[in-house]
């Protein structure tokens, strides 16, 4: 049985590159979020039952993600409705990955692990983190969202400092180079952790 270690950040920590990272050192990634645009996607498991409660959000037998966005600012409880239907498939997604793999160390990027609980099925987590003004200046760089919009979304996801501190590893995302190093010595830590298990 394969290590579970659960990977989260808030919005523009440099998730998505640590997560590249530990695929360099060996390990397998499974990402909630591309789980999801599966599930979503054409002959996707959330396809029918979407349908079936918000006709309106499927579009070309996918569900479209803009008329699921525009729904739930029409009708906030239609959010519950949607994560029952997803929050089960996505479990069952992650189950199936975690029995196929092969790899010593399978990393679970999820973006909610700790708002979501998810890291009570993990063996342990690790957060990336980052200055407030490198975190703010990551997403204006991309020209997604605007500075209200951002600012938005960090105030609903669990403060930075609290997420360090829940977590077993912490990787500081300053620059690549410290973050890499970072990655190395927490693969070598859980390696040398299932060595002696």
């Amino acid at each position: 049985m394969s290590f579970s270690l659960g990977l989260t950040g808030s919005i523009g920590m440099g998730k998505s590159t640590t997560a590249k990272m530990f695929v360099e050192e060996g390990c397998a990634l499974w990402d909630a979020d591309a789980a999801v645009h599966r599930l979503y996607d054409v002959g996707g498991a959330a396809v029918e039952p979407m349908r079936a409660v918000f006709p309106e959000a499927v579009i070309g037998d996918s569900v479209d993600r803009a008329a699921l966005k525009r729904i739930i600012m029409e009708r906030p409880e239609a959010l519950k409705t949607i994560e029952s239907i997803v929050h089960p498939l996505v479990a069952e997604d992650r189950a199936a990955f975690r029995q196929a793999s092969t790899a010593d160390i399978v990393v679970f990027d999820i973006p909610l692990l700790f708002e979501g609980g998810g890291e009570a099925h993990m063996d342990a987590t690790v957060t990336v983190t980052a200055p407030a003004h490198i975190q703010e200046a990551r997403v204006m760089d991309r020209g997604t969202m605007s500075r209200e919009h951002f600012h938005h979304i960090r105030s609903k996801q669990m403060p930075d400092h609290e997420k360090r501190a829940r977590a077993h590893y912490v990787v500081e995302t300053d620059t690549l180079e410290h973050a890499r190093v970072q990655v190395h010595d927490i693969v070598t830590d859980i390696r040398r952790r299932i060595a002696h298990a």
